[in-house]
């Protein structure tokens, strides 16, 4: 079902009726106004008039002119009113003239034609106006159309002085408030517009609309806008999400709240309470989101689903105001997820399927690289026969239902442009005060009392079961029958689980790791200072507008990380094949060494050919890719694992030249106990694998050392359909590395493995060194923290 049917059947049960077809929903570009519409396209528009108004709702077309228009010529006139009367002959009886967001000079002829950009603008509305027969609904949208963009002031403006005085009565001005996207509107806020417009104003909403933030969604209630405001305007309209499947809180509650305005009796029970609005908005909400239904609400294929819906619904009297928002970007168009039958499975029947499935497909593609993986690293460790699944981590659950306990947590994370929802105030507020404390769990500290560690570490697991309900919701999101759902809602719980994996893992990693200012390379507490040290709350104050700090939940816990400012690590596009899997990213434990060392000798027995008398030890391989950084610094390896148990690591070394000289004195001797030669028994290839071991411990200048001091080892980075999760590995272990002092990070790479290069070179790493870093060929790309 075409969406555009849904919304109508929408805006008729909750008692909205008014929709404005705005000029992002145009069938031609916004700038050319002058063109009419071709036989075919007259057509679609008709249809859609007849749509609205056999649903009772007041179709309104909206034109924006105001980007080329010459004001005096009459030749561009003529040219709109054409348009306009080519859409009044399809049964259109309402329009909107919008002049938002658009430079004030004139041309040299509007100059002289005309006193003022108000006066040229009146003139042409008015002649519209007259032109279509002085039709009962009208808007003009002008360009100072909040207190913010009024010069000097809303009272003292002289633009829309001369709006209220020449603009005839029974045109609409419309108006946003305050600012362009008010956190209040009362009665009191309109009365000094009003007294200039000489007219009541018709509030266009942007509070839900998310079009300037591509990493924010606005599924919250109505909310900040007083019922009495009915009587003393024109009319309202909502401005929505880009996603169409994101709006039915906000309209479901604005019909709760334009009811509550009518309601003749006055208890407490028909007051409107945006709590009230948003459970009964969330109980019809669940049946419709556990519906079978296609991306698009179409019942042919994905691909021919439109790109994100730009629909702007409205209540009574409420046309749509000025695409409000058009000066910070536009979310960009993802691209449609091929959910068909030919498309991996998002979800199988069974999670166990799915986890046997991802360990063959690991398989196979660290053999032979898989030309359908975009993005995907190379060298993966096999995970064929691994144990049983992680601690805490179940079965990913197939085809299920999204519970509400579960959607009132998105709510919450994905709330309001002003405010955050139970939710997320909670992971931030105990985020932050994680993050001011760690010195009281740090590796080095002074002793601490036993009730405050307590307390760190009872604030620490709220923040990790937190996290760990994001990813479940993840996998619902991915799991569950409405694929509308998933098409439209999808990027945003993606990036959230992403970062939320990173600071989980972060959190895990304080605990007894993070060093204190006692220690040369203890620098905490300034890189907490220098990084994250505002949220977005403080940074916006109750006068900003939202996208002053732009990234929502996401965006202020990456600032609360000590990478946070290092957007590239953070926002990527979305997988084009979604996967309900679970993941966790978590530090290294002792445990971990035997399964790691497992993943890399069969890693080492493909490459060469399946012999398993190739390597005599079982732990030579391990003991040279591994060995040096598990038994020196532990701290700097973090492990990857899914339902099925442990799949990936990554590691750090904080300071190269320390770690250098450690391995040579205790490292390699030990090595060379283990493996020495008893009676002509040792294997020749272990003998090679030693010469490999203190190659390995080649010395790098220190031109290089000086601002990249830290390494990466990426030995057993895995290799994923969603890459993302790779990142996101990497980002935990670069986030505990400038925690600890390091101001830079460098990582060899085989000139060949082009696609772990393009890997690295997305996360903001640069070419630094080739050829001659080391005894053997590699190139060093770094970047600093």
């Amino acid at each position: 079902m075409d969406q555009r049917k849904v919304l109508f059947q929408w805006m008729q049960s909750w008692g909205l009726n008014t929709y404005l077809y705005g000029p992002k929903d145009d069938l031609k570009h916004r700038l050319l106004w002058r063109e009419v519409y071709s036989h075919e396209e007259e057509g679609q528009l008709r249809t859609l008039i007849k749509e609205a108004q056999s649903k009772g709702q007041r179709f309104i077309y909206a034109l924006s002119p105001g980007q080329d228009i010459v004001f005096s010529s009459s030749c561009d006139l003529t040219l709109l009113k054409r348009k306009l009367r080519q859409v009044s002959d399809l049964g259109c009886q309402a329009f909107a003239i919008l002049f938002d967001d658009i430079d004030h000079s004139m041309c040299q002829a509007d100059s002289e034609a005309f006193s003022s950009f108000a006066h040229a603008q009146v003139t042409v509305t008015n002649d519209i106006y007259r032109f279509l027969g002085e039709p009962p609904v009208f808007l003009f949208c002008p360009t100072e159309y909040c207190g913010s963009l009024c010069s000097p002031s809303v009272s003292k403006s002289p633009y829309l002085q001369t709006i209220g005085e020449d603009l005839l009565p029974n045109i609409t001005v419309i108006w946003t408030g305050s600012k362009v996207i008010s956190r209040k509107l009362s009665v009191d806020c309109l009365a000094e517009v009003e007294s200039v417009l000489r007219r009541p104003p018709l509030i266009w909403d942007n509070l839900h609309a998310n079009d300037y933030d591509s990493r924010r969604l606005f599924l919250g209630p109505f909310k900040g806008r007083e019922p009495q405001l009915r009587s003393h305007l024109r009319g309202l309209l909502l401005n929505p999400n880009c996603e169409f499947e994101a709006n039915y809180i906000p309209l479901h509650s604005l019909g709760s709240w334009y009811r509550a305005g009518n309601e003749e009796r006055k208890d407490e029970e028909c007051e409107y309470c945006p709590d009230r609005a948003l459970s009964a908005a969330l109980h019809d909400w669940m049946e419709e989101l556990n519906q079978p239904l296609q991306a698009g609400r179409q019942s042919t294929r994905s691909e021919q689903r439109s790109s994100a819906p730009t629909t702007r619904c409205k209540t009574p009297d409420r046309p749509d105001g000025p695409p409000a928002l058009r000066g910070p970007p536009a979310v960009a168009k993802l691209p449609v997820f091929p959910l068909n039958s030919s498309s991996p499975p998002a979800s199988p029947a069974k999670g166990e399927t799915e986890g046997r499935e991802g360990e063959r497909k690991r398989s196979n593609q660290t053999s032979q690289p898989n030309p359908q993986t975009q993005g995907s690293m190379p060298g993966a460790p096999s995970v064929g026969g691994r144990g049983p699944k992680a601690q805490g981590w179940g079965l990913g659950g197939g085809k299920g239902l999204l519970s509400e306990s579960q959607v009132r947590l998105l709510v919450g994370l994905y709330y309001l442009p002003h405010e955050h929802g139970p939710s997320a105030q909670k992971l931030l507020q105990d985020l932050t005060w994680l993050k001011a404390n760690c010195h009281l769990v740090s590796a080095n500290g002074k002793k601490t009392a036993a009730p405050k560690i307590d307390e760190w570490r009872s604030r620490s697991s709220r923040v990790l079961s937190l996290c760990e309900d994001i990813a479940q919701l993840h996998c619902s999101v991915v799991g569950g029958a409405n694929r509308a759902v998933l098409y439209d809602l999808y990027p945003y719980v993606w990036d959230l689980r992403n970062t939320a994996l990173v600071a989980k893992a972060f959190i895990c990693w304080l605990d007894g790791r993070v060093l204190s200012d006692s220690s040369a390379m203890g620098t905490w507490r300034n890189c907490f200072h220098l990084c994250g040290k505002t949220t977005g709350a403080d940074l916006l104050g109750v006068d900003s507008e939202p996208w002053a700090f732009k990234g929502g939940v996401s965006g202020e816990v990456q600032m609360l990380l000590p990478i946070g400012s290092s957007n590239e690590l953070f926002t990527h596009p979305p997988p084009l094949f979604p996967t309900s899997r679970l993941y966790n990213v978590r530090p290294y434990h002792t445990k971990d060494k035997l399964e790691l060392y497992r993943m890399v000798r069969q890693l080492h027995l493909r490459t060469q050919g399946g012999q398993e008398s190739s390597v005599a030890h079982p732990d030579v391989v391990g003991d040279r890719c591994f060995g040096p950084c598990l038994a020196l610094c532990p701290e700097y390896c973090f492990i990857l694992e899914d339902e099925l148990g442990l799949c990936g690591c990554v590691l750090g070394i904080v300071d190269v030249r320390s770690f250098a000289k450690r391995c040579q004195t205790c490292w390699m001797p030990a090595m060379r106990d283990k493996y020495q030669v008893k009676g002509g028994n040792t294997h020749p290839n272990t003998q090679d694998m030693i010469k490999l071991m203190e190659e390995d411990q080649g010395e790098y200048p220190d031109s290089l050392l000086y601002h990249f001091p830290s390494q990466l080892r990426l030995d057993a980075l895995p290799e994923l359909v969603d890459v993302s999760v790779s990142r996101t590995l990497l980002t935990a272990l670069l986030t505990a590395l400038k925690a600890n002092g390091s101001q830079g990070v460098f990582c060899e790479v085989q000139p060949t493995d082009r696609q772990r290069m393009e890997f690295l070179t997305k996360l903001g790493f640069l070419e630094i060194l080739r050829g001659e870093a080391r005894s053997r060929e590699g190139v060093v790309l770094g970047r600093l923290l």
